[in-house]
């Protein structure tokens, strides 16, 4: 009788072991055929630029190629419904960025959660945004716009790059912990804004840097602050908003994300290799000219992250009754 329960025991276990075994073999031969990672924006911005960058790293690194699909929509709901609906197999990535975590509480009403329903990676790149005014105004600090702000209530407008975004929520932060109202003016991308604010249509803005920078270098814009903790390099001169605001940061991010329930081997594998990209100089020195860091990280680091951020930026479209469009 002992001998036929360690028996049925060992069968037991060998079974368990199974799913295990096959997962581990998938990862070895993976990918054995093209892998697509999907695009939430259209062609030539800042995320189809890096996915087409780690994609061509991949490419030569496992030898299948990594197709760059840009499916533009909806705030990136397009492209994120489609993946977190896709075979959890490694052979369908996401681009995912920042935006996802604000989403949820602009659109309660997707057919994903992306929580739930999206298994993080690895990361890419972080970024900060930058609070502009046109040169014609009589600011040359956050502290000036505040009190002129305060002394005309209202009468600034304060643009961002869609409403939703990164750029708008950044902006209603810093009206709610600068205790001032300015009118927020939305636009479709960062292009008509910055045509905008340099024609002054618009008094203030939150931009990215990388579309930005080139004016406020040649005193078309005049930058206030950035919406990072610290100093960033490439506006050495321009301090953080948190030296007026403390404790103010505000940080987009991008990186690459598979439906939930891949095999724990295959996101391990992507995840070693595109760190090893990030840390090629030739791709940091891309990211680098795009006015964004390098961001290596684990796939637990990365959920800890998206957690978080989907609380906090639930909270501020909450307050500001923010809708999506």
């Amino acid at each position: 009788m002992k001998l036929r329960r360690r028996y049925f025991l060992q069968l037991a276990a060998g079974a368990a072991a199974l799913p295990a075994v096959a997962h581990t073999a998938e990862a070895q031969s993976y990918p054995s055929r093209p892998v697509h990672i999907i695009v939430g924006y259209a062609a030539g911005g800042p995320t189809d630029i890096l996915a087409r960058l780690i994609g061509q790293w991949l490419s030569e690194r496992l030898g299948q190629p990594f197709v760059i699909e840009d499916r533009p929509g909806a705030a990136t709901n397009v492209a994120t419904e489609a993946v977190a609906h896709a075979p959890p197999d490694g052979y369908t990535l996401l681009a995912a960025v920042s935006t996802n975590t604000i989403n949820p509480a602009l659109y309660p009403n997707l057919n994903f959660n992306f929580i739930r329903d999206i298994a993080m990676i690895a990361g890419l790149t972080r970024s900060a945004e930058v609070l502009e005014v046109n040169p014609a105004l009589p600011i040359r600090s956050v502290s000036e716009l505040i009190a002129y702000v305060k002394t005309n209530p209202g009468k600034l407008s304060l643009a961002s790059f869609g409403t939703g975004t990164i750029s708008h929520v950044a902006g209603v932060m810093f009206k709610k912990e600068a205790g001032i109202e300015m009118v927020h003016v939305p636009y479709r991308g960062s292009a008509p804004l910055v045509v905008d604010l340099l024609a002054g249509q618009v008094a203030a803005a939150f931009d990215n840097i990388q579309s930005s920078i080139g004016y406020i270098k040649a005193g078309k814009l005049r930058a206030l602050a950035v919406t990072s903790a610290t100093r960033l390099p490439w506006l050495p001169d321009v301090p953080a908003l948190a030296d007026f605001l403390p404790g103010y940061e505000v940080t987009g991010w991008i990186g690459v994300a598979a439906p939930k329930n891949t095999p724990v081997p295959i996101i391990d594998k992507l995840n070693k290799e595109i760190n090893a990209g990030l840390a090629d100089p030739q791709i940091a020195a891309r990211v680098a000219d795009m006015a964004s860091t390098v961001f290596i990280a684990s796939p637990a680091d990365l959920d800890k992250l998206v957690i978080e951020q989907t609380a906090k930026w639930s909270k501020v479209v909450e307050e500001a009754g923010i809708k999506g469009e």
